[in-house]
């Protein structure tokens, strides 16, 4: 069964983190939230990346954002990055998204720990066809929101 680890560098990361769990409880896909800091505790995060099973990994960090760097240059499975938003947006933005060639972050908008999860899930359905028929159905809905929230105005 795929899964998909949650890394917070703070725990008041939390509610971006809750977004995606929401995702992917939706998918039917395993996760597990933990924090660790890519400057406070390294070891931690080593030891937490290397003994996951997850198939992808969710990392998410505000301010310099380390972490999902951090995160990809201890493994080869996916890593998706998620900006949290702050005082320095753009700080967030750009340590997540500039990352040196040949150690890849994926990268979803500030807060968006939803996008990380549906991401997460379009790159598990790769081998699964029923979380692409999922994914598919998702989408109908969000079309079928936009074109109610259309009518009602």
């Amino acid at each position: 069964m795929s899964k998909v680890l949650i890394l917070m560098g703070s725990k008041s990361d939390m509610p971006v983190a809750e977004k995606g769990r929401a995702i992917l409880k939706k998918f039917g896909i395993d996760n597990e939230i933990t924090v660790a800091s890519a400057h406070r505790t390294p070891k931690r995060v080593e030891e937490i990346v290397t003994k996951s099973d997850a198939d992808v990994i969710i990392a998410i960090a505000g301010l310099s954002a380390a972490l999902p760097g951090v995160v990809a240059s201890l493994t080869t499975r996916p890593v998706i990055g998620v900006p949290v938003s702050g005082a320095v947006n753009l700080d967030a933005l750009l340590s997540v998204t500039q990352m040196p060639p040949g150690i890849p972050v994926a990268a979803v908008g500030l807060d968006r720990g939803d996008n990380a999860a549906i991401l997460a899930a379009e790159i598990l359905s790769v081998g699964t066809p029923a979380l692409r028929k999922m994914l598919a159905e998702h989408r109908r809905e969000m079309e079928a929101k936009v074109i109610a929230d259309s009518e009602s105005v």
